[in-house]
């Protein structure tokens, strides 16, 4: 089984995506071990040796940081705010999700710079290799002093509280631990904070969506390119020289994909009798572009953000300094996701208006797409539907990050709402698949009443696509036949040529 070892490079997403995907057992360095035990040593004899206040170490929390706290209780400090702080509603995280935030956490405390215990870091990981995975809900966070909630449900677990998910059963963490015969962690002072005071629920949802945004820029491109092809588009719109001198990177980008898809096909070929296009295919390079650019900004923050040591306060062994700031803060993630919500939301948009191109009986194409319209509706329905998912995201765009509420006694005045935004970008990946999945119902259809052939890559996609989803010669059960396809664009398809 392969090993990914946490040492002291900077993880890139690709790298975090490939440990996910292909079931790498996940390590610490003896580099990043020595990085714990050194931070961990430092902050007892600091709390030993000194009488002042450290906020998160001997005080309260939030507007309680002036409450002293007895070195005695310092250990029960710790496990009453994770306790206290499981506060968290709504549905749970998706499995997959939680399973990436153990991975960013570990990530996040193996720096050094968190006072976290070694034994407690190697218990998050031990959780990751045996998919051990805390019920964690998605909502709580205010994504400002860290995701509070949602990080205290996946740390409870460590602590024998609270419940996990283990071999597709949810059970009380108690009962698994003892069946690896492990105790349940004893916190140190800061620990509990060192776990909840972070990015990590924002983050995990941020680069998954990154990752499956690169995706769906290269589907929705491919598609969009078999629906120009269906459609009878012209060629021109894609030159390099139009395009390269608007300068933007990924509108140059977005055509010269859109060439490559092109390359040999008989229909774009064919003399056109119109001299333009709709802007839904003429202005693909300038608004699949525009998404691209989009991601790859999102890309660059949530990158650093993995890489970061996100919780408050943090500590600096080697230069006898406990900071209390805000690196918890969660505005960078917030306004890019939600700026990641509008680039995606903006890739559905547009494929929906080339999804009721193709059946408005033009460009010789029969009307919704079937031989006998009238007696059939063919694919008049699956555009509503389309239609409703593209209206749902246009309102699931409204930014998160714009908003804040008070919080703490006035202690955390202004929040990032970073974790309301990770959930509503989730909500809008998955929306983009069922449109891109609906579009290739209809171009693939449409392309099978053409006569003249696409390019090699573009045939060799309707082949495979037609290994899962028929010609559809009359009406047919609609929603399965839409499942079929949403699961190929998902699954089965690989977005290049």
């Amino acid at each position: 089984m392969n090993t990914f070892v946490i040492n002291n490079n900077w993880v890139t997403l690709d790298q975090i995506d490939v440990v996910l995907k292909s079931g790498t057992q996940v390590v610490l360095s003896e580099e990043a071990k020595e990085r714990i035990l050194h931070c961990r040593a430092y902050l007892d004899e600091k709390v030993e040796r000194n009488d002042a206040l450290i906020y998160g170490v001997n005080t309260g929390f939030g507007s309680l940081c002036n409450t002293a706290i007895s070195p005695q209780d310092l250990e029960q400090l710790q496990r009453n705010l994770v306790l206290s702080h499981a506060c968290g509603m709504g549905e749970e995280a998706p499995a997959e999700l939680v399973k990436r935030m153990l991975l960013l956490k570990a990530l996040g405390l193996s720096q050094g710079n968190s006072g976290a215990q070694l034994e407690t870091v190697e218990r998050l990981l031990f959780f990751f290799n045996k998919d051990i995975l805390p019920v964690v809900y998605q909502q709580g966070s205010l994504g400002a002093s860290g995701d509070l909630s949602p990080l205290a449900h996946l740390s409870l677990p460590i602590l024998g509280e609270g419940e996990v998910s283990y071999l597709g059963k949810k059970r009380p963490a108690a009962e698994v631990l003892k069946e690896f015969q492990l105790e349940p962690i004893k916190l140190r002072s800061k620990e509990g904070l060192a776990l909840l005071n972070g990015t990590q629920f924002m983050s995990a949802y941020g680069s998954f969506a990154v990752s499956h945004a690169r995706q769906l820029w290269q589907k929705f491109t491919m598609v969009g390119t078999l629906s120009l092809e269906g459609y009878d588009g012209r060629p021109n719109p894609f030159q390099a020289n139009v395009n390269e001198i608007r300068r933007q990177k990924g509108q140059i980008e977005t055509a010269e994909q859109v060439r490559e898809l092109l390359e040999g096909s008989e229909m774009i070929a064919r003399p056109k009798e119109h001299v333009q296009d709709p802007y839904s295919f003429r202005c693909m390079p300038q608004v699949h572009g525009a998404s691209k650019d989009a991601i790859d900004y999102c890309a660059t923050i949530l990158e650093r953000e993995i890489n970061a040591v996100t919780d408050n306060p943090t500590v600096f062994p080697d230069e006898d300094d406990v900071v209390s700031a805000g690196n918890f803060h969660g505005q960078p993630l917030a306004i890019s996701m939600d700026f990641l919500a509008i680039a995606l939301s903006e890739l559905a948009s547009i494929s929906e208006r080339r999804i009721y191109k193709l059946i408005s009986g033009t460009r010789g194409l029969p009307p919704f797409l079937v031989a006998e319209p009238g007696l059939n509706s063919g694919f008049m329905i699956p555009q509503y539907t389309a239609a409703s998912i593209v209206s749902q995201n246009k309102q699931l765009c409204t930014p998160a990050s714009v908003d804040t509420i008070d919080s703490s006694n006035g202690q955390e005045d202004h929040v990032s709402m970073g974790a309301n935004a990770a959930t509503k970008l989730y909500r809008v990946v998955e929306n983009c698949y069922s449109v891109l999945g609906i579009e290739l119902l209809n171009a693939a259809q449409a392309m099978d009443f053409r006569d003249q052939k696409s390019s090699e890559s573009l045939e060799k996609l309707r082949t495979e696509y037609r290994k899962h989803v028929p010609f559809v010669q009359q009406d047919v059960y609609s929603h399965e036949l839409m499942q079929k396809s949403v699961y190929f664009v998902k699954n089965k398809m690989n977005g290049s040529n």
